[in-house]
């Protein structure tokens, strides 16, 4: 009877100490959730940028200017440099100005990057650049595609490109982690689903045919959720989601998206 007791408590004593462990680790994935979503870029291209003061911090704005074109602002991946984007932007686009923000904490950027951060940042680089030109397009992309599709849900855009996208961030996580909690613990969710149905520009999904980290799926998902009408879905074949940007099919899409009606 002694033995089967001390093997029951041994029992509860291993149960309790693996619940500890994986409370542990939910600790720590709250704790570092940031630090696996950002992944800070220095600015390695040189080339002209703007310093703009924010609310608690400076942002740098990669950009080449056209007085009254029309504009395009980027808003790029957690891992991206924005600077290294923007010379295939300006062959893409030669008659548009671009603005291409690095994070905060990316480049020359001061500050922690958040989601409500970065929300606030793409609203004051709109505010700054609607002075100038009177037609604004957006590109968001990976990461990205959250802050761009948000923007556009909240003020008047021309068009709209999102490459990569995901209907949530958190639903990327759940996929990408399982085993945890990842609804409980993550604060960052960019829940473009969510406001998909107030964006009203003319809008399109490039996403990567082989993509294993934001997969099509989500990208689907997220096409649901937009009024009819207003989105359209391209798949780049034979592509992932690193390599996008080299394919032909991805360069055609997006001058498509972005282009005059």
């Amino acid at each position: 009877m002694r033995i089967l007791q001390a093997l029951r408590l041994m029992r509860l004593w291993a149960a309790a100490g693996l619940a500890l462990l994986y409370l542990a680790g939910c600790t720590d994935r709250d704790a570092w959730q940031r630090s696996m979503l950002y992944h800070p870029q220095p600015a390695r291209q040189a080339g002209e940028s703007l310093m703009l003061p924010v609310d608690g911090a400076t942002l740098q704005i990669s950009l080449r200017l056209r007085p009254g074109a029309p504009a395009i602002l980027y808003f790029g991946g957690n891992a991206e440099d924005v600077s290294g984007t923007l010379p295939q932007l300006a062959r893409l686009f030669p008659g548009h100005a671009l603005y291409l923000m690095h994070y905060r904490g990316y480049g020359q950027s001061t500050g922690e990057p958040s989601e409500p951060a970065l929300h606030a940042d793409a609203l004051a680089l709109y505010e700054h650049v609607r002075r100038e030109h009177t037609e604004i397009k957006l590109i968001g992309r990976s990461l990205g595609s959250g802050v761009a599709a948000r923007l556009a849900s909240e003020q008047a855009v021309a068009r709209l490109a999102l490459i990569t996208p995901y209907d949530s961030i958190e639903n990327v996580a759940v996929e990408h982690y399982p085993w945890l909690p990842v609804r409980w613990l993550i604060r960052d969710r960019f829940d473009s689903a969510a406001v998909a149905g107030r964006i009203s520009a003319p809008t399109t999904l490039i996403a990567a045919e082989h993509d294993t980290l934001i997969r099509p799926g989500r990208t689907a998902q997220l096409a649901r959720h937009f009024k009819p009408g207003v989105a359209r879905s391209v798949v780049v074949p034979g592509s992932n989601h690193n390599d996008i940007g080299t394919h032909p099919v991805y360069e055609r899409a997006l001058v498509e998206a972005l282009a005059a009606d």
